[in-house]
């Protein structure tokens, strides 16, 4: 037999050499924390299908915030519980300068002035409808919504908001927030747009922790066909041009693929969120001792990485962080 002079495995040989020509390096500062806010201000209350993981009222929050910091996590991603006596089909509430999401952003603003705080721009959850935009005969309308949006976001930035997250994928709210957070005074607000967001069944769970479901239909008229990836450069070029600082792909495992080919598209960083059923799952089969937890998590969490994400939204992020700080 012809020994071979190549030989991949003196590449593998120890942890030291594994780790000296690793490709992919995952660090903490790659994580975004996404925080549920009750509106139960003194509330810590578990979401059941996503175990480990909770609504927090706002004043138990600086004890979360604290233990953010603490592990040198970079970021947070606010979503809002609102009380149902809030919820219409305009999204008043969201406009509320006293609003829960614009005093939580004050409130970690002030206990950790240098922990970058983004906010989730959309309707559902204070819409009497659960969808992501004003509702009219049962369709959803594009561009009172965008106007609704950019209020919505400019409110954001008065409180203190770093990066704005529009979730909702009507076409031309990019330019319409970024317009209006230039002509409030807002310029240096930063936009990370669901440049990608797919018609997934991977958002149960969210949906469970903010009691945001559609009330009717689905939202397949303006999240992505999931079938489709060339769609999504033509999205991300779109916001790009309309002037997002950030392109996200939501969501991450089953779109690694869409991550590639976006990050290969644009020289904006690319993030990725790994969502809440993608947390159960892995939780879930944990559990069970279908699988090792820590050691699934974070290969799930380097192949993201991996396929083109800069940074990650992920529900596992303080627990990745543990094993990443060791």
């Amino acid at each position: 037999m012809k020994h071979p002079y190549s030989r991949p495995r003196r590449l593998r040989s120890s942890e030291a050499i594994r780790q000296m020509v690793s490709e992919t390096q995952l660090t903490v500062k790659d994580l975004i924390v996404p925080l549920f806010v009750s509106d139960n201000p003194d509330g810590r209350e578990e979401i059941p299908s996503m175990p480990g993981y909770y609504r927090i009222g706002l004043n138990r929050l600086q004890a979360e915030i604290d233990e953010i910091t603490a592990l040198n996590l970079p970021s947070v991603l606010i979503f809002v519980k609102v009380p149902d006596n809030l919820k219409d089909n305009e999204g008043k509430e969201a406009l509320n300068a006293e609003g829960l999401m614009q005093q939580t952003v004050r409130s970690i603003k002030s206990w950790a002035p240098e922990l970058i705080v983004m906010t989730d721009v959309a309707l559902d959850p204070y819409s009497t409808f659960g969808h992501d935009g004003i509702v009219e005969d049962e369709k959803i309308l594009n561009d009172s919504t965008v106007e609704l949006l950019s209020l919505m976001a400019v409110s954001h930035a008065e409180a203190g908001a770093d990066f704005v997250a529009p979730s909702d994928m009507m076409d031309g709210r990019i330019l319409g927030i970024r317009q209006s957070l230039n002509n409030a005074g807002f310029a240096d607000t930063g936009i990370m747009s669901y440049a990608a967001k797919y018609a997934s069944g991977f958002y149960g769970p969210f949906r469970d922790a903010l009691d945001s479901a559609p009330g009717f239909g689905d939202k397949k008229t303006y999240q992505m066909d999931p079938a489709n990836s060339k769609e999504a450069i033509k999205e991300a070029r779109l916001d790009q041009d309309e002037g997002a600082d950030i392109l996200m792909v939501k969501p991450a495992l089953p779109y690694l693929d869409v991550i590639g080919k976006v990050k290969a598209n644009s020289l904006l960083p690319v993030a990725a969120y790994q969502v809440s059923g993608e947390y159960a799952m892995i939780k879930a089969a944990s559990e069970k001792n279908w699988l090792d937890h820590d050691a699934v998590m974070m290969e799930t969490l380097l192949a993201i990485k991996r396929a083109g994400a800069d940074v990650i939204a992920t529900y596992f992020a303080k627990e990745a962080a543990k094993l990443l700080n060791r």
